[in-house]
């Protein structure tokens, strides 16, 4: 009777790689019976270093020195790599590390606008097939429409607010507010006529500056711009909030 033990090898190991060039650390499988030659061609495509400039150090599970694999006709499974081994691999080209991860270093390609235009495979040429977004020319000028008649709703609302005035503001999903106008225009840093309100109590964003611009005098936190449609004018005192109470 043959009492023999016959042992049984994985013909392939999982390793962790690592590179010179690369702060990053790649789990690959592969199989032991390729030559150190065609391993480091796989390990090209995964670090970015060429197979000429390679050196291979390996490592045991727990990162203890073993050997280089620096017989290129050798198989990968003739040296003692097993599971979870690490594979270092050192750059001899002289690249530095992040050089294959840097997207700022990579030459971008670009077309001139009028060759793409004409291009039948494009995402604009979808589009304009499709007549999406502002290839819609009916829903493009619907739009342009509403924001017309938007603005011009804003300024008329707008020509019937005065400096001085007491005001009522009422922006969707906030609560009241009570104040003066301080300015009614156009402004610099966005579209439109705007209101510039002082609170009559510190419910405001500024002190009537925005992006050091002064458009109006006022106390920090009462100040702040709304748009004409949500200001209603009226007589609204200023209410005595007890302040001055022992």
């Amino acid at each position: 009777m043959d009492s023999g033990i016959t042992v049984i090898t994985n013909p392939t190991v999982s390793v962790r790689l690592t590179s010179t060039i690369s702060s990053f650390e790649v789990n690959k499988r592969y199989n032991r019976g390729i030559t150190i030659a065609d391993f480091k061609g796989k390990l090209e495509m995964v670090v970015g270093t060429p197979a000429s400039c390679m050196e291979l150090q390996l490592f045991s599970p727990t990162d203890k020195f073993i050997q280089k694999l620096d017989d290129n006709e050798a198989l990968l499974g003739s040296y003692p790599v097993d599971d979870d081994c690490k594979i270092h691999i050192i750059d001899r080209s002289g690249a530095q590390i992040g050089e294959f991860s840097d997207l700022s270093k990579v030459e971008k390609f670009e077309i001139p606008d009028e060759v793409y235009e004409k291009r039948t495979d494009s995402v604009r040429s979808f589009m304009k097939k499709q007549r999406v977004g502002r290839f819609n020319e009916e829903e493009t000028a619907k739009k342009e429409a509403e924001l017309a008649a938007r603005e011009a709703e804003e300024k008329a609302a707008a020509a019937a607010i005065a400096v001085g005035n007491r005001c009522q503001v009422n922006v969707v999903g906030l609560p009241i507010k009570i104040g003066t106008v301080m300015y009614v225009g156009t402004v610099d840093f966005k579209p439109g006529h705007w209101v510039g309100v002082k609170y009559d109590e510190p419910l405001g964003k500024h002190d009537g500056s925005v992006k050091d611009k002064r458009y109006f005098e006022c106390e920090n936190k009462y100040g702040a711009f709304v748009k004409p449609l949500s200001v209603t004018v009226g007589d609204f005192p200023e209410e005595d909030y007890g302040l001055d109470e022992m």
